[in-house]
Formats: structure tokens, C-alpha cells, sequence
């Protein structure tokens, strides 16, 4: 994948507010850039514990902070950056071919993951080493 961590962005979600909450909504190609094919969240992690640590080939993901906070360290193989996510309004797309972790669950966080497909063993890079084949067999 010719991805890079640059091309991973953060975006700003709508937020209406009204007195007596707000609301955001998330809709397939105006707020997220992809069709979302699956949803999933993560919760109740122990507070400072650590998530993720794998790639994917095809998958694009857009994650959310809904309640709490944490980071999100994304290397592309080359370059690596750190993203925290700490309000329910914005989301952060991950682009295909990037290494992933999630860090730094503050207690009670709540990570919100909307994915461009369906689950798929085969578009899981769990290996480390692998990855950075990956990456150099398709620069």
C-alpha cells in the first residue's frame, strides 16, 4: 500500500446542540469517506492499557473517541504520528496499509470504530515483521 500515516486525517463531525444534549450524526460518504460495511466499539479497557497493534491491507477505518479519551499511533512504515482523540464530534480516518495502536485509555473511554468491511481474517496484518514486507513489496 502506497498509504502514508499524512494521509490519515482527522475530521470534523456535525454537532447539534440543543439544551438538552447534543447529537451527533455519522453518514456514509458525507461524513465518513467510505460506506460503512461494519460497526464496533471498544470499552471497558483498563485504564492506560493498549489495544490494536496490527494492519490492514484493504480496510479503511474511522474511529471515534464517543466517550473518553485515548491515542491512536499510526506508522506507515516509515513515518509514525500520534493522534489523541478526546471529544465525541471528531473522528480520525485510517487509511489501508497502516500499522495501528490504540493507547492511553483514559478510564471509561469509549472507542467507536466505523469500518469500510465486513470482518476479514485474511485483511489482518498482525505481524509486525509482515507488515513492513507489505509495505516494501508495495511502495
Amino acid at each position: 500500500m502506497k498509504s502514508s500515516v499524512y494521509q490519515c486525517s482527522i475530521m470534523e463531525l456535525p454537532k447539534v446542540h440543543n439544551r438538552a444534549g447534543n447529537i451527533t450524526a455519522i453518514e456514509n460518504q458525507l461524513h465518513a469517506p467510505f460506506d460503512i460495511k461494519r460497526v464496533y466499539y471498544l470499552y471497558d479497557v483498563p485504564g492506560g492499557e493498549d489495544r490494536g497493534g496490527h494492519g490492514h491491507r484493504t480496510l479503511q477505518q474511522f474511529i471515534v473517541a464517543v466517550s473518553g479519551a485515548f491515542d491512536v499511533k499510526l506508522d506507515d512504515g516509515i513515518n509514525k504520528k500520534i493522534v489523541h482523540l478526546d471529544r465525541p464530534y471528531i473522528g480520525l480516518h485510517v487509511m489501508p496499509g497502516i500499522w495501528r495502536e490504540l493507547l492511553n485509555f483514559s478510564s471509561g473511554a469509549i472507542c467507536l470504530v466505523l469500518a469500510s468491511d465486513t470482518y476479514s481474517d485474511q485483511d489482518y496484518i498482525r505481524d509486525k515483521d509482515e507488515f513492513l514486507r507489505f509495505k516494501s513489496e508495495n511502495r
